[in-house]
């Protein structure tokens, strides 16, 4: 098995919806972003997938995040815009564009992160 990653960073501001503290109140985040591929089969360059193609799917879906407001973005609407939710939005979006993604990983902090795969 193969397993390659790509990261980028976004920033935004989001707040939680039904918490109870200070997240609760707007706030932002520059996020750190973790594209994974996994495969078993290399192509005629024996790579994976080009780094280039991972990390431009990955761009297109963070310019939709990057310096918004993810709370009033329509995909966000009346729902708690988590990390964990954040991954999954990414996560399907990529998988759209690479159906080898694997996982994606999103840091809010140096310290603190959370990852969706299926």
């Amino acid at each position: 098995m193969y397993e390659i990653k790509t990261q980028l960073y976004f920033s935004a501001a989001h707040h939680l919806l039904n918490y109870d503290g200070e997240c609760e109140n707007q706030h932002g985040h520059n996020w750190l972003v973790e594209a994974f591929v996994r495969g078993t089969e290399l192509n005629k360059s024996n790579i994976l997938i080009d780094y280039k193609l991972l990390k431009k799917a990955l761009k297109s879906v963070l310019d939709m995040l990057d310096h918004k407001d993810i709370n009033e973005l329509v995909d966000f609407k009346g729902i708690s815009p988590s990390s964990e939710i954040l991954a999954r939005f990414i996560y399907q979006k990529i998988k759209l564009r690479i159906p080898q993604v694997s996982k994606i990983s999103i840091w809010e902090t140096a310290s603190c992160c959370a990852s969706y795969f299926e």
